[in-house]
């Protein structure tokens, strides 16, 4: 009885598969789309899971296949899937149309605590909350954050000199062991020691490892938000004791101090002693609790820590191979801290302009992430091609494809700063290191200042070199990142005057 019990379950499964796989490809085509054949069910997650490539090369492939087209649909299980490729479709479900696109697609479950912060909120609460913390990221409020990220900046370069051999390990290990050291201080304080001794670097690290625990959850949370629900997956469930229970100490803490620190921290008392948050569109009342402010101070780890050392490493990585560039880099800093008696300032960072195109080029060619996901939350049309989208479909923008085609930027494969010599290129259409439209990354600004900062104090220490193994970059298998599997970076100790 066992073994045509077994066949008839396979052949249950099989004819499921099969149906929903016909079902997929005739919704998109009565909408007068192509649909991608491969993994008709599970389209790039499917993928995913069962083969060695990163998540934004299977989207690639894609794209390249069907760059013509206005869009594609994927499989997406029992969700409507479709990759935008045509660019007055990009903007407009970015940036035209926002309002019925403003959710990233992620179902989080009541309960997780972490993963309920701007990352993975959505709707009106997500408007209240951003709002709440848009003012962390003025201009001001940067510019007295600045000393935080200047002494990070400081001992990153004492803590290098101190472990040399960390050098001679993976270089991209290197710059995220900065970046979770300075956003670190910045939520929870600068200290008198260095920052790097700090029991959260190894909540942070731990956190965003890949593992195949880690992309499995996201899967189900992407692909099936009623599987998620039933099996209620928490995606850092790990760390909520350790990480709520800092907050609430660091948050009562700061209550008996006087006087302010600028950082996150500070932020978190003086929300909760304005009491309620009010949105006077909508009325809706947002409590500011301890847990609320935990997962937005653990947003800047999970949406700050891998960018930033990315944007960091995607720098190195470029100079290293680009000697000429490197040099000029080298002189703009030397003349800024020949001038400032060797000090840095928040001006002569953001004055530095070769460094700023060099930036913005590297993320051009290697952005953190590769592709962008929207969901659709009311019926709509996509302009280009007259497609109608429904409620619940999820939308693919291809990143790197975007910043890579030679459309939007001529010979695209050549390291060129000087495509960002304005401020209109740094603020094209096409271009969205960090995202694009109302969802952009709102810590967009204090991410490029600690980007530069770090560079700055630590390319005034250390020359770079850096080589392919073979003729093209490889990547490794990442599900949201970009990142290279085929790069040796050398780092050379500079003798400099007033050093």
């Amino acid at each position: 009885m066992l073994v045509p019990f077994i066949l008839l379950l396979c052949a249950t499964c099989w004819l499921i598969i099969y149906l929903i796989g016909q079902h997929n490809e005739k919704y998109w085509k009565k909408k007068g789309l192509k649909f991608h054949q491969k993994n008709k069910v599970t389209g790039v997650f499917g993928e995913f899971l069962t083969s060695d490539k990163a998540m934004f090369k299977i989207i690639s492939d894609i794209y390249k296949k069907y760059r013509n087209e206005p869009a594609v649909g994927i499989g997406g299980f029992l969700t409507p899937t479709l990759l935008v490729n045509d660019e007055t479709n990009i903007q407009n479900v970015l940036q035209t149309d926002f309002n019925s696109f403003n959710h990233r697609g992620f179902e989080i479950n009541e309960g997780d605590h972490l993963a309920d912060n701007l990352v993975f909120m959505k709707g009106n609460r997500w408007k209240l909350v951003r709002q709440s913390m848009t003012p962390v990221f003025t201009s001001a409020k940067l510019k007295k954050m600045f000393y935080i990220m200047d002494k990070s900046g400081k001992d990153f370069v004492s803590y290098v000199k101190d472990n040399p051999e960390i050098l001679k390990n993976q270089p991209y290990e290197t710059v995220s062991t900065f970046c979770c050291a300075a956003i670190g201080a910045a939520v929870f304080g600068i200290v008198s020691e260095s920052v790097f001794e700090s029991p959260f670097l190894d909540i942070a690290r731990r956190a965003l490892k890949p593992s195949v625990r880690n992309a499995l959850k996201l899967a189900i949370v992407n692909l099936s938000p009623w599987l998620s629900n039933i099996l209620n997956i928490k995606l850092f469930s790990d760390y909520e004791s350790f990480f709520i229970g800092a907050m609430k100490r660091l948050i009562r803490q700061r209550e008996k101090e006087s006087g302010q620190k600028h950082d996150f921290a500070d932020i978190c008392v003086s929300l909760q002693k304005n009491g309620t948050l009010k949105d006077s569109e909508t009325g809706l009342e947002l409590e500011p609790t301890d847990e609320l402010l935990s997962g937005q101070a653990f947003f800047f780890f999970i949406a700050g820590v891998d960018p930033s050392a990315a944007a960091i490493y995607a720098c190195l990585l470029q100079l290293g191979r680009h000697p000429e560039h490197l040099e000029k880099v080298h002189k703009e800093i030397d003349m800024a801290f020949d001038k400032l008696n060797g000090q840095l300032t928040f001006e002569s960072v953001m004055e530095m302009e070769h460094l700023e195109k060099v930036l913005c080029e590297s993320l051009r060619l290697l952005p953190p992430i590769g592709s962008l996901v929207r969901q659709c939350i009311k019926d709509t049309v996509l302009p280009i091609g007259n497609i109608k989208i429904e409620k619940g479909t999820k939308v693919f923008v291809s990143v790197y494809d975007l910043h890579n085609d030679p459309k939007y930027y001529p010979n695209p494969e050549i390291f060129d700063p000087e495509r960002f010599a304005s401020e209109a290129a740094r603020n094209g259409h096409m271009y969205m290191p960090f995202g694009k439209g109302n969802r952009q990354c709102i810590g967009i600004r204090f991410a490029r200042l600690q980007v530069k900062t770090g560079l700055i104090h630590f390319l005034r220490h250390y020359s770079v070199k850096a080589k392919i193994d073979g003729r093209e970059l490889r990547f490794r298998k990442e599900q949201v990142q970009v990142r290279t599997s085929n790069v040796e970076i050398e780092f050379i100790p500079r003798k400099i005057k007033n050093l």
